[in-house]
Formats: structure tokens, sequence, C-alpha cells
């Protein structure tokens, strides 16, 4: 991706996995990366809790599965994030921890749940995913994507 330090194309190179923010006019952008889709959009949706909240001391207090239909690979890193700003928005609850498997048709996904009061808020919450940039795409290091969330 652009702007990769030679640490982050090492750490790729190695199977790693992680998850940025970048400079972006009113909003937040955010890359993330893993040896896999799935662990590519599991950083991407724990990469934009992190740009809002602090959850790294929080447990979880409820587990719920979820399955996203598969249309295509940008269509299910969009609702991946559109179901964090759901459980945000309608429930109260930020996810602390998520996994990811691929399922028949789809996206199996494991979210790892904290009420809203219960973690530290560090800044303005997700109100929406812009289409406008979002991509994800395997690469020569693995699968990497990048988008634009609303603030």
């Amino acid at each position: 991706m652009v702007g990769d330090t030679d640490d982050d194309i090492q750490e790729r190179r190695q199977g790693g996995s992680g998850h940025r923010t970048v400079p972006h006019t009113a909003d937040v952008r955010i890359e993330a990366w893993g040896a896999s889709r799935e662990r590519c959009l599991v950083e991407a949706a724990l990469g934009m809790v992190e740009c809002f909240a602090d959850v790294r001391a929080v447990r979880p207090t409820s587990v719920e599965h979820i399955r996203l239909a598969e249309n295509d690979d940008d269509d299910l890193l969009a609702a991946l994030l559109d179901e964090v700003v759901f459980r945000l928005e309608v429930d109260g609850q930020v996810p602390v921890d998520l996994e990811a498997d691929e399922a028949e048709e789809g996206l199996e996904v494991r979210l790892a749940l904290a009420g809203l009061g219960d973690v530290e808020i560090t800044g303005a919450a997700p109100k929406g995913v812009s289409w406008h940039g979002l991509h994800i795409s395997p690469g020569p290091y693995g699968w990497s994507c990048a988008v634009t969330v609303d603030v």
C-alpha cells in the first residue's frame, strides 16, 4: 500500500497483520492488511474501533455470531464495518475482538462485545462507511484494504 514503511513490508512478508489510520480531511481513513482476506477484514474493523475507543483493557460482556452474505470482497468490507456502526448506534455495543471465517456463500463473524459505557472514548464515533476509495484485494504479501469512515 502507498506509504508502507520497510517495517510494514517486512511484517507482511512474514504473514503479519495490522492496521493504521492515515490523514484524511474531516473523516478517518483506515488501511489494513492480513495474510488472508478474513484477517484483513478483521483488522479493518479493529482499526475502525480503535479510531474512537480504547478497548485494550476491556473484557467482552457478550458474544454474537453474524453471517454476512458474499456479493464481492468490497461488499463484505462495507457490510462488516456497517455492522460495527449498527452495533454502536442501535445497541450501544462496541466490538472488543472479532474473528472471521469463510463460510458457504459468505463470511461467519464472531463479535466479542462490550457496552459503550465500559470503554474509554477517544474520538468521534463512526457514522458510516464511504464507498469512495473503498477496496480490498490480494497482493504479493497477502490481502490489503483501505476505507474511509465518516465520523
